[in-house]
């Protein structure tokens, strides 16, 4: 039984009188105990909302989310509090993610006063300082306010008050966007030697592929609220299938600056997420859409091993060479 299940979960919003906005339109995926699923797609597809929504941190308008077995949405406010113990979240803008008028050691222990009433201030202090000693912040950190910290001492907090409760799923909603690389090598290194100390899954939201290929055991991609490719992390960006994959893996420039890349652009204009396309999400602006694409329902279909696609072209949805 996977950790973490979502089946068919779909979010819109409305402001006031305005159109609905479909955020997130009918996202099936799973997360196995100890695995890291790698969310990716353009801004806007959708990844922090699906994120927010694996955690009930925002209600589903259909679908499940089931955690460990129980159904978050059939649950209460006491139950659902007990299981937030075991599930976290990490925010892409350190700083404005801590209270600027905690300290460091009362930002981490406040999980602590929530989860574990019955600790005596002590033991949540000691709790505190083992966990900042575990993202190698340490008790000189304990003291401090987010101000005085770096952006990679700040994520470092936010890591720490994620763990301080033990969880076993922690959301990480582009953990290391808004650092500088060298210091986003370190922190993803952070991630990677938590995931195997802690046991620890993740469903790591990111739109950096770079990133995701060194991380994540599973990729899926998202467009416009909808997941149209996932399977393994290799096999996804080695071979991508969908049209749209090939189109995200194109625009990732090369390390090596004597490599010429040749993107492939997709034609017209992304839909609105307030009037959704009928038929398969892209073919709007797709290389290789036929007829059909405009009015079928699209699903994912088995095309390798574990890796899934939701095209009706795939087939021969190669608009560039692979491999």
């Amino acid at each position: 039984m996977p950790l973490l299940r979502l089946e068919s979960v779909s979010k819109t919003f409305r402001r006031g009188s305005g159109p609905t906005v479909h955020a997130v339109n009918g996202v099936s995926l799973t997360v196995e105990r100890g695995e890291t699923v790698a969310l990716i797609g353009e801004s806007g597809s959708g990844k922090s909302t699906t994120a927010r929504l694996a955690l009930r941190l925002q209600e589903p308008d259909s679908g499940t989310v089931v955690f460990d077995g129980t159904d978050l949405g059939a649950v209460g406010r006491e139950e659902l509090r007990r299981l937030r113990a075991r599930m976290s979240m990490v925010f892409q803008e350190p700083f404005e993610s801590l209270d600027p008028r905690q300290t460091v050691g009362r930002t981490v222990e406040e999980p602590l006063l929530i989860h574990r009433p019955d600790l005596s201030p002590s033991e949540r202090r000691a709790s505190a300082l083992e966990t900042l000693e575990q993202v190698a912040l340490g008790e000189p950190f304990y003291d401090r306010y987010p101000a005085e910290l770096s952006g990679g001492q700040q994520q470092r907090v936010g890591i720490a008050r994620a763990i301080v409760t033990r969880p076993a799923f922690i959301a990480l909603d582009e953990p290391t966007a808004s650092l500088d690389l060298s210091v986003r090598a370190q922190i993803l290194g952070l991630l990677e030697r938590l995931r195997e100390e802690l046991g620890l899954a993740y469903l790591f939201v990111s739109h950096d592929i770079a990133t995701v290929s060194h991380v994540a055991d599973r990729v899926c991609v998202m467009y416009l609220g909808r997941i149209v490719e996932e399977g393994p992390v290799a096999e996804v960006l080695d071979h991508p299938r969908h049209p749209y994959t090939q189109a995200l893996l194109s625009a990732t420039l090369s390390p090596d600056p004597t490599v010429r890349t040749s993107a492939i652009r997709l034609a017209g204009q992304l839909p609105s997420a307030t009037d959704l396309p009928d038929g398969c999400p892209l073919h709007v602006r797709c290389p290789i859409a036929v007829d059909a694409c405009a009015t079928t329902a699209v699903e994912l279909d088995p095309v390798a091993p574990g890796h899934s696609v939701a095209c009706i072209e795939a087939d021969r949805a190669l608009v560039r060479p692979v491999g």
